[in-house]
């Protein structure tokens, strides 16, 4: 079976001392202090932040968007496959980040040695894909041509450099409009050397890095403001009630690296570690039934669906309870796990009409894991501070001042396609409204999904170039922890006498809970 319960989270202790050093000044100035060393930065040395012109990570095709057809029969197999080719990823990119000296010294030895048997191994994985699907009666579509990986540049500042923070966000709005005009959420580049530093927060260079980061009082508003907890219905005409469900903050510590929506039956296969609220029986293994007759966290017991995201981490070079675990710190997701102090999960309405019922185990992800390699189409992060939520970021975390605290919001897909609870990509059964509200392709409104997640930590200082003390969303090697791959995922457990209730408050205009 799948890891569900883990160890108690380690000490925050040491996150009063980070915030004393940390001290935001008004106007969005930073005091920066010298700060303790990492613990694991004398070995993390040799895995040294690239220079100007190297290769940063990998960048690979996200085969698992290609499929669009997988037989019911296939989909176990095929997932363990994208898991393998998961796997693979992240084995070349640990390969990468330990050889950049013999990178220095030889101009092919990216190509020759990492991204040539890279491709062979994928080609060989995706034939199995291809088998998979063809054995189950499917229609195998040519995906050869993802086998390819490249090397990709990601600026990673050198120690003394300033750092541009200009940030062209998108505005989101409720988490519906996914287009609009991007947003310029800059702040001159802050140059604070002189400082003692603390090498790479023992993150081995794998991020995130200064320019990552964003101070939200030099952010210009870009999204109308939230009400009074945070979280948004839409507007005052369709249907404008609200469901809130209470479903704690995961202080039980319920983790696992698994995903399964994504890879069932398939152990570690997000390779980062997720939070759990709601229900208690969510691993890789899980079955419908088995979720359905889990226990909840959630105070109404008809609720056992499951709501969880990518843990959010201190980087403050102490070891958590997967330091050495794959998924963990083996996988590069370093530092303190923050508990949230705060998870608002609410359902709200439609802009132009009334919401149908959700399918009992309708699956979604809202957010891309891969945003930094497969672009920014199905990324959907969003990030601010208390005080500032009418100021929210997708690329960039935010450098809060002080008295506020870390905000990450996801708004999740409300058209659904009236049949499917899942499709083979995990994304085409449903979408995001448009800007008036409406759905495309006939699909239907459901309720929205909105997880509002505030955490108490401390403000990150960036001294001469380099962050401490960063924060950073767990996520899969390769992608840096950049700010952009933070995502969220749900599955609907509720009984069908709650949901009911949860659609007749939101048609009818009522505030429930």
């Amino acid at each position: 079976m799948g890891r569900t319960n883990r160890k108690r989270r380690s000490t925050l202790a040491n996150r009063a001392i980070a915030a004393s050093a940390a001290l935001a000044l008004g106007g969005g100035g930073l005091l920066a202090a010298n700060i303790y060393a990492s613990a694991g930065e004398e070995n993390s040395q040799q895995n040294a932040q690239t220079t100007a012109g190297q290769t940063a990570t990998i960048q690979c095709p996200d085969v698992g968007n290609q499929l669009k057809d997988v037989p019911d029969g296939a989909r176990a197999g095929v997932a363990e496959e994208l898991a393998n080719l998961n796997k693979q990823v992240s084995e070349a990119y640990t390969r990468l980040a330990s050889t950049r000296q013999a990178q220095a010294g030889d101009s092919s030895y990216v190509d020759n040695a990492i991204l040539g048997p890279l491709k062979a191994k994928r080609t060989a994985t995706i034939d199995r894909i291809g088998i998979n699907i063809r054995r189950a009666g499917g229609e195998a579509p040519n995906l050869d041509q993802l086998a390819q990986c490249q090397g990709m540049q990601v600026e990673q500042p050198n120690a003394g450099e300033g750092q541009d923070q200009n940030n062209d966000g998108q505005d989101q709005g409720d988490g519906q409009d996914q287009g609009g005009e991007g947003q310029d959420q800059g702040g001159e580049g802050q140059d604070q050397g002189g400082q003692e530093q603390v090498g790479d927060n023992g993150n081995g260079a794998n991020g995130p890095v200064a320019d990552d980061f964003v101070d939200i009082t030099q952010v210009q508003p870009n999204t109308p403001p939230p009400n009074g907890n945070g979280l948004k219905a839409n507007g005052d005409s369709g249907s404008t009630g609200t469901f809130t469900t209470e479903c704690g903050t995961n202080a039980n510590n319920l983790f696992n690296t698994d995903n399964l929506i994504v890879a069932p039956g398939v152990d570690n296969g997000a390779e980062h570690t997720h939070d759990y609220v709601g229900n208690q029986g969510n691993d890789a293994f899980a079955s419908d039934e088995d979720l359905d007759n889990a226990d909840t966290t959630c105070q109404n017991q008809g609720d056992k669906s499951t709501y969880y995201w990518p843990v959010l981490r201190l980087q403050d070079g102490n070891d958590e309870f997967d330091a050495n675990e794959q998924g963990g710190g083996a996988q590069g997701n370093v530092g303190t796990i923050l508990e949230a102090q705060q998870a608002e999960i609410k359902f709200v309405g439609n802009k132009q009409s009334d919401v149908v019922a959700m399918p009992k185990f309708l699956r979604i992800i809202t957010g891309d894991a891969k945003a930094l390699s497969n672009g920014d189409a199905n990324a959907n992060a969003s990030l601010s501070c208390t005080g500032f939520e009418d100021r929210q970021l997708t690329d960039k975390y935010p450098i809060c001042p002080e008295g506020s605290q870390v905000v990450r919001t996801a708004n999740f897909q409300s058209c659904w396609d009236g049949q499917n609870i899942d499709s083979a990509n995990h994304r085409d059964h449903v979408d995001f409204v448009q800007a008036d509200g409406s759905c495309e392709n006939g699909f239907q409104a459901i309720p929205q999904l909105q997880i509002r997640l505030v955490y108490d930590a401390p403000a990150p200082v960036i001294e001469n170039g380099q962050i401490q003390n960063p924060i950073a969303v767990d996520g899969f090697q390769s992608e840096l922890h950049k700010a952009i791959t933070d995502h969220n995922d749900f599955i609907n457990v509720m009984d069908e006498n709650l949901m009911n209730q949860v659609v007749d408050c939101i048609n009818t205009g009522q505030e429930c809970q």
